[in-house]
């Protein structure tokens, strides 16, 4: 009987682990690091081990517009390989490609900003509430980088689904 219990246990802890999901997944609004405006809500998701990014809602544009301004770029690795213009912002998938380094942190990936149509190697961290006087909130630093480290950081904020679809 004790050795059931403990199968029992075990296979309980074991599942859960196996669904536990990476801190990054889940729901983000993103925010421009001059002004401190929030520009637009984000899901984060691993599907198959690899972690992608789509846009749910944006901060003072349409909802329904197209990423014009990456009109006639194309990437070979992205989803979609027609012309970036024709796609909506919302919806797109505009982060792909990230290889899990640790529990919370990611590379290897991509982002794409829509605005532009500028590619940038992607990774992100993961920071909890209270790990120093810097966050005060679950904050997600997303680096977008041209090589060799150069690049810049955005901080997004942990939000719920609501909020992260109600940006207009």
């Amino acid at each position: 009987m004790k050795k059931n219990i403990g199968l029992i246990l075990y296979l309980v802890l074991l599942t859960g682990l196996c669904f536990a999901s990476d801190p990054c997944e889940g729901y983000w609004i993103s925010y421009d690091e001059k002004t401190g405006k929030a520009t637009a809500g984000w899901e984060i998701s691993v599907q198959d081990g690899i972690l992608s990014g789509k846009i749910t809602s944006l901060a003072d544009h349409q909802q329904d517009s197209l990423a014009d301004g990456a009109k006639g770029k194309h990437y070979n690795n992205f989803s979609f390989t027609g012309d970036l213009g024709t796609l909506m912002t919302v919806g797109t998938s505009w982060i792909w490609g990230l290889s899990k380094k640790a529990e919370g942190e990611w590379e290897k990936g991509y982002i794409i900003d829509p605005a532009d149509g500028s590619r940038y190697k992607c990774k992100m961290k993961f920071h909890k509430a209270g790990e120093s006087k810097k966050y005060q909130a679950d904050t997600l630093e997303m680096r977008g980088e041209i090589g060799l480290g150069i690049g810049r950081s955005q901080y997004w904020k942990k939000a719920t689904k609501e909020e992260a679809s109600g940006l207009r």
